[in-house]
Formats: structure tokens, sequence, C-alpha cells
């Protein structure tokens, strides 16, 4: 009775520890080290799943490191944290002469369990009793034991039992003499680094009631509990459980209150972000829009400013290099100059050389020069006198002939002029004549004028 005792005391704490869920993350570490392996695993008749979505924990081996000993936690249907999470077993690992227990957790995936056939769908790789379909939790009958009255949501698949079992003894250990020589496929090492969740508090409170009695440890039951044990411990989990479940559903519709609460809240919080968002970048792009504006402007003044300091300095090297220029023209100039002048000088040299040397040959030529010279003098003067009374003869003869020509166009003028005078008394005779053709009465006939007597006669 005192046993029983334990055993209720220890699942009523998990019923209270149940309210709460533990996701809190959970890395996959060492826990707990033993001297000796753990025995073998036992086999035991699966219990039916009581529910839906629950999901079968397989019994394994613990340690108490007060006593030193082994002791066998029962398998037990539970409830994961959540919807879509499969549970990893815990397992041993011989590892530098010691044993290493691997603490269980909860995952989006299966993990790696030391390879170690536990049954019930832990047959040595992932889980072969059933899978997540959305929310919903589906089983295979051909691997887990299920009230089919009660559970509707199965399926039958016989292929994943030859596809994951490694081993068909019950060796609980990986590693070392005996022990399951399995290692970590890919698929495994990526679930082993995922986020993963502590075993929740009815799982914890599970493993405390196992401790707690006496026949669970190898050293009373010689690594064999007996089925009595067993099915009396299931038995009183079972009275229990219904309760956890009342808790479990009330603490889950507490939950999605305060889900909807936290996200009608969030999504009023979302709300006023977005629109102090809307407003922080208005004023950003507001702002945003002015400081590009003062940048352009201050761009365009340093531009306009950099091109005329650029034109400025162009100017001042275009002024500079004309400097440069002339200095360099005035250089080159200067040095033409000397160069020419010392050619000159010794061209000079070299004529007054050379006219020296004239000199010295040519004395006597130049009195014969100045003799030829002044018979050219007289000469000259000689032909000028002649050319002088020739220009005055014709000058003479000019103006003869400018006296002719002048008495000559006297001539023609008066003959032109006498030519006219002829021209109009014609006129005038041909007017009178045309007159006396013509009938007229008897008029006093007027006295006829005598024309005008031409100016040459006058004069002559």
């Amino acid at each position: 009775m005192k046993k029983l005792g334990k055993i209720i005391l220890f699942i009523a704490a998990a019923i209270v520890l149940s309210v709460t869920k533990m996701h809190a993350q959970v890395s996959v570490g060492i826990s707990i080290r033993a001297n000796f392996a753990p025995p073998v695993i036992p086999v035991y008749e699966q219990p039916e799943c009581p529910a839906d979505d629950y999901i079968w924990q397989p019994g394994y081996w613990a340690w108490d490191p007060d006593v030193a000993d082994y002791y066998w936690v029962p398998g037990e249907w539970v409830e994961a944290p959540d919807p879509g999470l499969y549970w990893t077993p815990p397992y041993w690992a011989y590892e530098g002469s010691v044993y290493i227990y691997h603490t269980g957790y909860w995952g989006p995936h299966v993990g790696f369990y030391g390879g170690i056939n536990y049954g019930g769908g832990y047959y040595g790789r992932g889980f072969s009793g059933g899978m997540w379909a959305g929310n919903s939790f589906r089983y295979n009958t051909a691997v887990v034991n299920v009230n089919r009255t009660v559970i509707r949501n199965v399926y039958i698949d016989r292929t994943v039992i030859q596809r994951n079992t490694i081993v068909n003894n019950h060796v609980s250990y990986n590693g070392g003499r005996g022990g399951i020589m399995a290692r970590p496929r890919p698929a495994e090492v990526r679930a082993m680094n995922e986020h993963h969740f502590q075993p929740t508090s009815y799982q914890t409170a599970h493993v405390q009631a196992a401790r707690s009695d006496h026949n669970f440890f190898a050293k009373a039951n010689h690594g064999r509990p007996s089925a009595q044990a067993v099915s009396h411990f299931n038995a009183v989990a079972a009275q229990q459980r219904p309760q956890v479940a009342r808790n479990n559903a009330n603490q889950r519709a507490e939950q999605s209150k305060m889900q909807a609460n936290q996200r009608v809240q969030q999504a009023r919080n979302n709300a006023s972000q977005r629109v102090d968002a809307a407003k922080i970048q208005a004023n950003q792009k507001a702002q945003q829009a002015r400081n590009n504006a003062n940048q352009r402007t201050e761009q365009a003044k340093m531009q306009a400013n950099e091109k005329v300091q650029q034109a400025k300095n162009n100017a001042n090297q275009r002024v500079e290099q004309a400097r440069n220029n002339a200095r360099e023209q005035q250089q080159r100039l200067q040095a033409q100059r000397a160069q020419q002048e010392q050619q000159l000088k010794a061209q000079a040299r070299r004529g007054q050389e050379r006219v020296q040397q004239q000199r010295a040959q040519v004395q006597p030529q130049q009195q014969r020069a100045q003799q030829d010279q002044q018979r050219m003098q007289a000469q000259q003067q000689q032909r000028a006198q002649q050319a002088q009374q020739r220009m005055q003869a014709q000058r003479a003869q000019q103006e003869q002939h400018a006296q002719q020509a002048q008495q000559q166009q006297r001539a023609q003028q008066q003959q032109a002029q006498q030519q006219r005078l002829q021209a109009q008394r014609t006129e005038q005779q041909q007017q009178q004549r045309a007159q006396r053709a013509q009938p007229r009465p008897q008029q006093q006939r007027p006295q006829q004028q005598r024309p005008p007597q031409p100016e040459h006669e006058h004069h002559r």
C-alpha cells in the first residue's frame, strides 16, 4: 500500500504539473553516466492508445545515482506538446569506458536514439507507429495497438517494420562490447540539430513515479520487471489520465483564448505600428525629399563652383602657359639673336678681312675706276644736257599741238552750232508750210519776226 500511495502521489504531482507545458528548447546532450551496461529491454504487450493524438513513449532503463542502479520506466501513451512534434527516446551509449545517458526530446522529426529496438514503432530508425496529418495524428495499426472503435484515424503499413529495424535483439545500449553498432544517418543528424523541446511535466512525473517503485530497480527484479508490476503501474496511470486530459484540454482552451487575445492585441499593435510606420515613412520620405533637394541644390552649387573654379584654373593655366610659351619664345629669340649676332660678327670679320684683301688687290683698279668714273660723269652730263634739250623741244612741240587741237575743237564747236541753227530754221519753215496748207479764216497776218542771228555771226 505504501508503494501504491507513492505512485498515486507522483501521478497527482504530474496532474498538477501538466497544467504548464514545458516548451523550453533543449539540446541533445549528456546527462548521466554509469559504470556498467543497462539490462536488456524487457518485452511487454503494448497497452491500447486511450485517445486521439497520443504518441507512444517506449519504456527504457533510467539511472538512480543515489542507489547506483538502473530502474525501469514503463512505456506510456503521452500527448505531444504541440501538433507536429515527434518523440525521440533516450538511449545509453558506451563512450570512453563508461555508459552515457542521452536524454529524450520532442522535435519536428525523430532523431538518433542509438539504433535501439524499443518496439512499439521504435525499431532502431525513426518511428513507424504513425504520422502527423495536419493537426491530427494517424496511427499505423500494423505497428501500434489502438482501440479502433475509439480512434478512426488509422492506416496499415507493414513495410516500415522491415525498413526501420536494425537488430531483432533487445540490447539497450549503443557501442561497446555487445552493444548496437549504429551511427546517425544524415537525416538523423539534421533532426538532432533542429529546435527541440523538453519532456512534458507528465513525462517527468511518470519517471519519478517509476523511480519511487522499488520493484522496477534492476537489483530487485534482476533486469526483468514483472508484468504484474508494469500492469499495475499502467492501471494507476490510466486512472489518472482522464484528469490529465481534462487539465490539458482546459489548458489548451486557456492557451487558445490567450493566443486569440494575443493575436487580437498583436493585430491592433501591428495596425498601430503600421500607421506609425506609415507616418514615419511619410515623414522620412518628405525629409528625404527635402534632403535630396538640398543635396541636389548643394551639389549644383558645388558643381557650379567647381566649374567656375575649373574655368579659373584653366584660364590661369592657359595664361601661365602663354607666359611660359612667351618666355620660351623670347628665350629662343634671344638665343637666335645672339646666334645671329655671333654669325653676323663672324661674317663681318670675314667680310672685313676679304675687304682688306680686296683693297690691297684693287688699289690700282680704283685709280682706273676713278678715271672711268670721271669720264662717265662727263658723258652723263652731256647726255643729260642733250636729253634736256630734247625735252624742251618736245614740250614746245606738245604746246603747238595743243594749240592746234584747241583751234580745231573751237572750229568743230562753231560748225556744230551752225548745224543746230540750220536745223531749227528748217523745222520752222516746215511748220510754216504746214500752217499755210490748212484753210483758216482771214486774220491779220502777224508780222514776221526775224530769226535771231547766231552768236558766232554776231561775234564775227
